[in-house]
């Protein structure tokens, strides 16, 4: 079950891009809080697609001179910058209402930051095919609707740490529904079986419930419920081996919810799926490229 609403009707219908009356220079700053990094292109894609890109590298190199953000270079790739933001830049934009309760977690060094840059963009690269694809559909998915790191109890002290959050207004007709997933991004770094592993912590999430302190009150349901009114389908997004290796990760993850009993609870109960991104970049997440973990045929990500 997903939350619907009604639209107003008479409305336009156009393609969710962030609002020019906010300075460029806030956004960027948000948006490096958000993404922790990004590069000049993933950032004019992002924020200004209808502008020059030169108009994005500019605003840049002023946060730059303020010493609010600083940049490495991707190597082999023609002086690609990748922008993150400075300690300074981190705590000017701590208290912004829009990144409230997000942890800051500042790069202080260009080495730190070169560590963190491939994974960091495959995460965003991955927001923007859904980004484009919202922008095609009329639908509603922009910068601050994708929350990276997500951390969440899951018990025994342990937590789970979801690559992304994904909040998306999917806009049919008159109807505007509400739809969240957990992303997992996937580079073939990890084995497969840890891969599939994963699955098991988000059937945990999705069992676990809290006990409260002193046992003096009754459980109040899932800790989930804390954060969501349903619990996020789960997503992932498979890159960074030939399509044979991919397909077969994508087997392990099938067999996982298939053979494991908790998992397989969460696939009868949660929308679970993969896909792999140079077909999200190609084809868009609303294509027929989701293979749905339960079994079934290849599908898009919102009818899982």
């Amino acid at each position: 079950m997903e939350l619907t609403t009604v639209q107003p009707k008479g409305r336009v219908m156009t393609g969710f891009t962030p609002s020019p009356v906010e300075p460029l220079k806030h956004q960027l700053l948000a948006t490096l809080a958000q993404h922790r990094m990004a590069s000049t292109n993933q950032l004019h894609v992002l924020l200004r697609p209808d502008r020059s890109r030169q108009s994005v590298s500019e605003r840049l190199n002023d946060l730059l001179g303020e010493r609010l953000v600083d940049f490495v270079v991707l190597p082999q790739s023609h002086r690609t910058r990748v922008w993150y933001l400075t300690p300074k830049g981190a705590r000017l934009t701590r208290d912004w209402p829009a990144l409230r309760g997000r942890p800051p977690y500042p790069i202080t060094s260009a080495t730190a930051a070169s560590l963190k840059t491939p994974h960091t963009l495959t995460v965003l690269r991955t927001h923007l095919a859904f980004v484009a694809d919202a922008r095609r559909r009329g639908d509603e998915h922009g910068h601050l609707d994708w929350t990276p790191e997500v951390f969440h109890a899951i018990g025994d002290g342990e937590r789970i740490v979801a690559d992304a959050i994904l909040h998306y207004t999917l806009i049919e007709g008159q109807q505007r529904r509400k739809l969240r997933a957990f992303v997992e991004v996937d580079r073939a770094t990890m084995s497969s079986e840890r891969l599939a592993a994963k699955l098991i912590e988000y059937a945990r999430l999705w069992a676990y419930e809290p006990q409260p302190v002193g046992r003096r009150r009754p459980a109040g349901g899932p800790g989930w419920l804390r954060w969501y009114p349903v619990f996020p389908r789960v997503l992932f997004v498979l890159t960074g081996a030939s399509r044979q290796t991919l397909d077969n990760r994508i087997s392990d993850l099938k067999a996982m919810a298939a053979h494991h009993p908790l998992v397989a609870d969460l696939a009868r109960a949660v929308p679970l799926g993969a896909a792999v991104l140079e077909d999200l970049d190609e084809h868009g997440p609303t294509s027929d490229v989701w293979v749905p973990l339960a079994g079934g045929k290849p599908r898009p990500w919102t009818e899982l």
